[in-house]
């Protein structure tokens, strides 16, 4: 049985697997890097890697479906909060953009690499997406309906335009830019509520 935690660090063996995966892909490209590679930075066996994911492909998919996971928990909270739907919308709207940021090398991974992925896991993940995006949009059809934002623009064309911003966010954003990850996803959030504004 493999060992769930690393005997130095004490950090868990699929977190230290994912890490070491997430900074190679990154570095390297997903298909460049090998599993040897993945296990040697990771510091543990072949089959430890194998008995926490059943293959280099399980690694890519879950570097981006722990990122998707956390937006979604986080736009769930957002979305059913105890506040005017503008201020839910904005909340969610920031938060997605400062997420993808705190993990922009899991981001750029997943745009580069998610034709490596199989049709049913491709599937899988294109499904959690969708659903990520339904619910953002919903609050936008939410407002229209209360009459709080414009419906001259059809809500799935205002979704696509915000979240084309945040998966074009890997291919210019620096940490050591000039704006910090809250100033862009300030930024983002009010050009799209100035776009719904009636």
């Amino acid at each position: 049985m493999a060992r769930t935690t690393d005997a130095e660090g004490g950090s868990p063996v699929p977190q230290r697997l994912l890490a070491a995966a997430t900074r190679l892909f990154a570095e390297q490209g997903y298909d460049r890097t090998s599993v040897q590679e993945i296990v040697e930075a990771a510091g543990v066996t072949k089959g430890a890697l194998y008995h926490y994911f059943g293959s280099k492909e399980d690694l890519l998919q879950e570097v981006y479906a722990r990122v998707l996971r956390l937006q979604q928990e986080r736009l769930d909270a957002f979305a059913g909060a105890d506040a005017p739907v503008e201020e839910r919308l904005r909340s969610a709207a920031a938060d997605v953009v400062v997420t993808t940021i705190d993990n922009l090398d899991d981001a750029s991974i997943f745009f580069r690499s998610m034709h490596h992925l199989s049709p049913e896991k491709n599937k899988q993940v294109r499904a959690e997406r969708r659903r990520y995006h339904e619910r953002f949009r919903a609050l936008v059809e939410e407002g229209q309906r209360a009459g709080v934002f414009s419906a001259a623009t059809p809500a799935d064309l205002v979704v696509d335009y915000h979240f084309g911003s945040v998966h074009h966010l890997s291919t210019w954003y620096r940490p050591d830019g000039p704006m910090a990850p809250q100033e862009v996803a300030d930024h983002l959030a009010d050009l799209l509520l100035r776009a719904l504004r009636p």
